[in-house]
C-alpha cells in the first residue's frame, strides 16, 4: 500500500534562480528567505525522507477542459523562460516519469488525462522546485491546473491522487508549487519592488489575508483555507489556488488536519506573496 509521506506549498518566484551575488543584490544585502528555505527543506526533508516519486500542481500549467498528469517515462531537454528568458534561461533538466502513477492517478477521477507527449511544454513551476530538491534516482510527475475548476473540483482531483498512490506500493512527496495572493506591481514600480521584505506586498489587505491563510495552514486548519475561498478569490491567489487545494484533497480535504511548518519567511515576490510551508504526516 503505498503512502504519502510528505506534502508542502513550495514558491517557484524567478528570483530564486538568480545567481547568489545577484539575489543578495535585490534583496538589499542579505538572501531572500525563500532560497534558503529551500535549501532547508532539501536537508530536513528531501533527503533524510525515504521517497519514490514526487508530485508537482504546477500553478503556471493551465489546462481548460480537464486535468492533466505527465505519463512520459523522462522529461529531459533545455528550458527558457518565454516569461522571463534572462532569469531562466537554457536551463538543462532531466526527470524521470512514473507513467504507472501517473495512468493509476487518471483511472481514479473525472476529467484527468495521462499525456506521455515527450514535447509537451514543461514550465518553471516543476523545474525551479526540482532544481533545489531533485535527485536523479526520483520520479517527478506534473499535474496541470485546470483554469475551468471551482474549489470542488481541485479538491475532487486531490482526493483521485490521494487514493492512486494508497492503490500502488509508491512513497510519494506533493509539492504545491505557487504562491498566494498574486497581482503584479505596474511595470514602472515593479523594479523598486524586488526586495522580500512583505511591506513590497502589492496591498496591506493582500498581505493580511496571506498571512491569515498561512496561520491556519500551521495550525492544520484546511477547512477553514477551503471554506474561504470566495473571500481569498478578492486577493487574486495565483491559479485559483488551485496547487493548494489539489494537495489538501490529497490530505483528506476539509477533514485534513496536517499541521504546518515554515521554511523560510513569507516574502514578497514583486508583489505577490510567497512562502513555504511544509505539513506535518504521518508515515
Amino acid at each position: 500500500m503505498g503512502q504519502i509521506v510528505g506534502a508542502g506549498l513550495v514558491s517557484h518566484a524567478p528570483v530564486l534562480m538568480f545567481p547568489e551575488k545577484s539575489r543578495i543584490a535585490a534583496n538589499g544585502g542579505q538572501d531572500f528567505t525563500l532560497a534558503t528555505g529551500l535549501l532547508q527543506l532539501r536537508e530536513e526533508i528531501f533527503d533524510a525522507v525515504e521517497y519514490d516519486t514526487v508530485i508537482v500542481f504546477d500553478s503556471h500549467w493551465a489546462t481548460t477542459i480537464g486535468t492533466v498528469v505527465t505519463s512520459a517515462d523522462r522529461r529531459n531537454g533545455l528550458f527558457t523562460s518565454g516569461e522571463m528568458p534572462t532569469a531562466i534561461s537554457q536551463l538543462a533538466y532531466d526527470l524521470p516519469g512514473d507513467r504507472e502513477l501517473a495512468e493509476v492517478i487518471a483511472g481514479r477521477g473525472e476529467w484527468i488525462t495521462p499525456v506521455d507527449d515527450p514535447i509537451l511544454p514543461i514550465h518553471y513551476a516543476t523545474l525551479i522546485p526540482w532544481t533545489y530538491l531533485g535527485s536523479p534516482d526520483k520520479s517527478w510527475i506534473s499535474v496541470s491546473v485546470c483554469r475551468t475548476a471551482e474549489p470542488d473540483d481541485f479538491l475532487s482531483v486531490g482526493t483521485a491522487i490521494g487514493d492512486a498512490v494508497a492503490l500502488t506500493d509508491r512513497k510519494v512527496m506533493l509539492v504545491a508549487s505557487g504562491g498566494l495572493s498574486h497581482t503584479f506591481w505596474p511595470l514602472r514600480e515593479v523594479r523598486s519592488r524586488m526586495a522580500g521584505d512583505p511591506k513590497n506586498i502589492v496591498s496591506e489587505q493582500h498581505r493580511a489575508a496571506d498571512l491569515e491563510r498561512i496561520e491556519w495552514m500551521v495550525g492544520g486548519d484546511h477547512a477553514k483555507i477551503i471554506d474561504s475561498m470566495d473571500a481569498f478569490a478578492e486577493f487574486d491567489p495565483q491559479a485559483g489556488f488551485g496547487h493548494y487545494l489539489m494537495l489538501a484533497g490529497a490530505l483528506g480535504g476539509r477533514s485534513a488536519n496536517a499541521r504546518g511548518r515554515q521554511y523560510g519567511d513569507y516574502e514578497n515576490g514583486i508583489g505577490t506573496g510567497q512562502a513555504h510551508v511544509w505539513f506535518e504526516v504521518s508515515r
